[in-house]
């Protein structure tokens, strides 16, 4: 019965390969192919082999000829990398606060319907197209030198202005300025969640007497907290890596007060070439990043309102 059964059995033949018929099947894969090439050569392998020459001491034209920690105990160490590291923490959290509040503020104002409004968000957005650029860096040298713009305007009152550039005191305070100028972007994403926030909130806000700033503290501010969480993290991320201010402007000086961690990296690695120095402290920093976004999504709990408590 069961070999009766075998030999009834529907026969299928076996399918012949055909080419066309599994390039239509992986297309997709094809579509996508250039770019896992890209990301594999041009990201991962960089990646994976800065780790590896973290713990050498690679120079760039000598070779390797050692492997340890020993570069991680030089950052630790070293106080020309130890203040680099002050530099940097201290140009992040004066910069990410000021241009968030920056582009909260401006973003309410333009939220209102008064005349011309979209000729003043396009006039706030540029400077954060050209803000990234090497001529607006060269552009913030030329106002902000001895004999530049803002001191030939201060000299009309009267006024000797200070060596912006060349005193350690305002260097980086000038060098804060323009990223805390380049606020449209972050302006830009503001004002997209503020026309989301429900009008008859505000209504209602109104009828109990809530004035203008009451209602931006207890409506607004909490309805866009996911917002303000989201261009807290990207401002951050983008402050540990500025390079194009110091670099342009004041080549790290005066004494070093404007070298941040990502000049230093350049400076080691294609002036020192001290490649794996150099790769120690970049791993350094995106730990460092990794360990403070960790810190923004662990806080969010306590501060990040979500309309769909599913979204926490």
């Amino acid at each position: 019965m069961a070999k009766n059964a075998v030999n009834s059995a529907v026969f299928v033949p076996k399918q012949k390969f055909s080419l066309k018929k599994t390039f239509q099947n992986n297309l997709g894969f094809f579509f996508i192919l250039p770019w896992l090439i890209g990301f594999l050569v041009f990201r991962l392998y960089p990646f994976a082999s800065s780790l590896v020459y973290s713990f050498t001491d690679f120079h760039l034209f000598t070779g390797i000829h050692e492997t340890g920690f020993m570069n991680y105990k030089e950052i630790f160490t070293s106080d020309k990398i130890l203040k680099a590291l002050r530099v940097t923490f201290k140009y992040s959290f004066i910069t990410v606060p000021l241009k968030l509040t920056a582009a909260l503020f401006i973003a309410y104002i333009l939220n209102f319907k008064i005349k011309g409004v979209n000729l003043f968000r396009t006039a706030y957005y540029i400077p954060s197209i050209l803000g990234g650029s090497v001529a607006i860096a060269v552009l913030w040298k030329a106002i902000f030198r001895d004999d530049g713009l803002v001191n030939t305007m201060l000299g009309f009152f009267g006024v000797e202005g200070p060596h912006w550039l060349s005193d350690p005191k305002y260097a980086l305070v000038i060098i804060c300025l323009l990223r805390v100028w380049q606020f449209g972007s972050a302006m830009v994403i503001f004002l997209a969640a503020l026309k989301n926030v429900p009008a008859e909130l505000y209504e209602a806000a109104s009828i109990d007497g809530a004035g203008k700033w009451r209602q931006f503290f207890k409506i607004t501010v909490p309805m866009i907290t996911p917002v303000i969480f989201y261009n807290l993290v990207t401002q951050l991320c983008q402050a540990f890596q500025e390079f194009n201010g110091p670099y342009i402007i004041t080549h790290g000086g005066p004494r070093n007060s404007t070298t941040l961690m990502s000049l230093l990296v350049y400076n080691s690695a294609f002036q020192s070439h001290e490649m794996g120095l150099a790769s120690a402290m970049a791993w350094v920093m995106f730990i460092i990043v990794m360990v403070l976004t960790g810190i923004a999504f662990w806080s969010q709990k306590h501060w990040v309102y979500y309309s769909d408590e599913d979204g926490r």
